[in-house]
């Protein structure tokens, strides 16, 4: 385990003024950003959720009396540390867009279809190798009013608590090949190339189940040279 805390991870997550991205210019910090190192507060505080995890909370395919439109997917992989190593008893929640494109809430008033069948969020905890697993429907891309013409590709959003309330960290994943990344600001956000490829999740046909559904891997880094960008650093 690395006990010294890697400043350069810091260098791949999105920067916090990307004018391109039009909201950024209002909240993003007009001062330089101080590290904040780790005390016993962020060692040793309050877990988050862990113990209200139900059993099929992470198949958001069978929370309501039908199935979902769409396609069906698995979203699987590791959290890990940047050593590699898995880590345990993670918190994973995801949120997402159904396959229209069209999310559960009040604000989105995209005129899209809802599906009564499709809530469109889940959540587990990694076990003893930091292996999560979830099956959902593959979201829909949708038009967001950035800027003309502006469509964010197809993504689901990721949160992972650690082993206190203030870890909290949150990404997106998406999927392989989308022609709209060129044009998203959230996903040109973060500036390195090889950093945004992290949030892509590869097509894993060994796991994909025959006759059924899809897989897609996605391990997410928790720092280290080769983290996962996330966008509440």
């Amino acid at each position: 385990m690395t006990f010294i805390y890697p400043t350069d991870s810091n260098k791949a997550h999105p920067l916090p003024l990307s004018p391109d991205y039009k909201s950024s210019i209002k909240r993003a910090p007009n001062k330089p950003l101080i590290p904040m190192r780790h005390t016993l507060s962020e060692l040793t505080g309050p877990v988050y959720g862990h113990e209200t995890v139900r059993k099929g909370d992470n198949d958001l395919t069978t929370q309501h009396k039908g199935e979902p439109i769409g396609e069906r997917i698995i979203v699987h992989g590791h959290v890990r540390d940047e050593d590699g190593r898995g880590v345990p008893n993670s918190l994973v929640e995801i949120w997402q867009a159904n396959s229209c494109g069209r999310y559960v809430h009040v604000r989105d008033q995209h005129p899209a279809p809802l599906d009564p069948n499709f809530t469109g969020a889940g959540r587990t905890v990694s076990d003893a190798a930091g292996y999560y697993r979830f099956v959902s429907i593959k979201p829909g891309a949708y038009p967001w009013g950035n800027h003309h013409n502006a469509w964010r590709p197809a993504h689901i959003h990721l949160s992972v608590f650690g082993h206190s309330f203030v870890t909290r960290l949150v990404t997106q994943m998406y999927f392989p090949n989308d022609p709209l990344f060129p044009f998203d600001p959230i996903f040109n956000s973060v500036p390195d190339e090889k950093a945004r490829a992290r949030m892509v999740s590869s097509f894993d046909l060994e796991n994909t189940q025959p006759e059924w559904a899809l897989c897609y891997r996605f391990d997410v880094v928790l720092r280290g040279k080769n983290a996962t960008p996330m966008e509440n650093h």
